[in-house]
């Protein structure tokens, strides 16, 4: 225990300086338990999948959205019971666990969080409060209170920058928009633009989206009407226009559509999604010259599934259910990108948001 203590004391401090830990190649693994107040951190087994707990951080409110710095050095908690705040943890490469570095107010209960491509700068999308804003984030990695507020319609459900760094997307839920933002990585202003980059159907309810890694496409998510769109991403200018749309919810399917999380595996051949009614997720084969989606197939998932995450490499999907107290480890088959079950371990009480961070020894 003393050496544990002393030895996150000293990559405590060289986190927060210019030099930065010499460590062994490890994977981690973060999740939000709103209910419960806390994040749990686990040690994933690159070899078989199996976790570890590592440690369980008590944050004093109801936690939700993760966002990780570049680096990954940094994780960042956003609380949305009052006061509305985002937490600032060092992430230790020796061991995974959570090093507070303090707390700043955030403009309102946020649905999202996220950092432009310098890590200088903490986006927020607020559900209830109709706005997004940006937060500095200092030369130690720790966030500020909040420099710029941006009033939207109703329900600003995600932001993110697109991967040049030159624009900032959000997806307005009660609008059926996804707006764009030019912004200036000088100061961390952003400066909305007259119309929006996309406007989806009526009542689609657009939520969560990820650019793909070769910059050339978007896929967005709808949380009312369970659909998934494609969008061809224009980087030179930061423009969309449509390509696809699919649904993500399963053959037979009865009820009211609740979609949530997507992500890309990091080669980009596979899109997982989730979805909440039927407590699924659904796997798509994505045409490397086209970016179309080809269903794979429906999997079980913990109970009313709202976010996952999957390791850097793309061998394995962490997904959690807001109603379940387990998360489940799924292998993801590199050639057919399938899914298989391996097991499950325990979490917090609405467990929701999980990020995964990966150090390959040469930090």
């Amino acid at each position: 225990m003393i050496r544990q203590v002393f030895s996150r004391a000293i990559v405590s401090a060289c986190m927060l300086c210019a030099a930065a830990p010499v460590v062994h190649a490890a994977t981690y693994a973060y999740v939000s338990n709103a209910d419960s107040a806390s994040i749990s951190v686990f040690r994933l087994d690159r070899a078989n999948g199996a976790l570890t707990d590592v440690q369980t951080v008590a944050v004093g409110g109801t936690v939700m959205p993760l966002a990780l710095s570049p680096n990954h050095l940094r994780l960042y908690a956003g609380l949305r019971s009052a006061p509305y705040r985002v937490l600032s943890f060092a992430v230790d490469p020796i061991d995974g666990h959570l090093i507070d570095l303090g707390a700043a107010p955030l403009a309102e209960s946020m649905a999202y969080l996220s950092t432009d491509a310098t890590g200088r700068y903490l986006f927020g999308a607020s559900y209830g409060g109709k706005l997004v804003s940006v937060n500095p984030i200092g030369a130690n990695g720790v966030a500020g209170g909040p420099q710029q507020i941006i009033r939207t319609g109703p329900m600003a459900h995600a932001i993110r920058s697109a991967p040049d760094n030159r624009y900032v997307f959000a997806s307005v839920l009660g609008d059926d928009v996804w707006l764009r933002f030019a912004f200036d990585p000088a100061t961390g202003t952003l400066t909305q633009d007259a119309a929006p980059a996309y406007r989806l159907p009526p009542r689609s309810g657009p939520r969560h989206f990820q650019f793909s890694a070769d910059r050339r496409f978007t896929y967005l998510i709808d949380e009312l009407d369970g659909k998934l769109h494609v969008l061809a991403f224009d980087a030179r200018h930061d423009t969309a226009r449509p390509v696809q749309t699919v649904s993500v919810l399963p053959d037979g399917f009865t009820g009211t559509p609740w979609g949530a999380d997507l992500h890309l595996t990091p080669d980009g051949r596979f899109l997982y999604a989730s979805e909440r009614t039927s407590s699924t997720l659904v796997a798509y084969r994505v045409a490397r010259g086209t970016g179309k989606l080809t269903r794979i197939g429906t999997y079980a998932a913990p109970h009313q599934p709202r976010g996952f995450g999957m390791d850097p490499a793309g061998d394995y999907l962490l997904a959690v259910g807001q109603l379940s107290t387990r998360m489940t480890v799924y292998r993801i088959d590199r050639k057919t990108g399938g899914l298989q079950a391996l097991g499950d371990y325990p979490v917090g009480k609405n467990p929701n948001w999980v990020e995964i961070v990966d150090f390959d020894g040469t930090n």
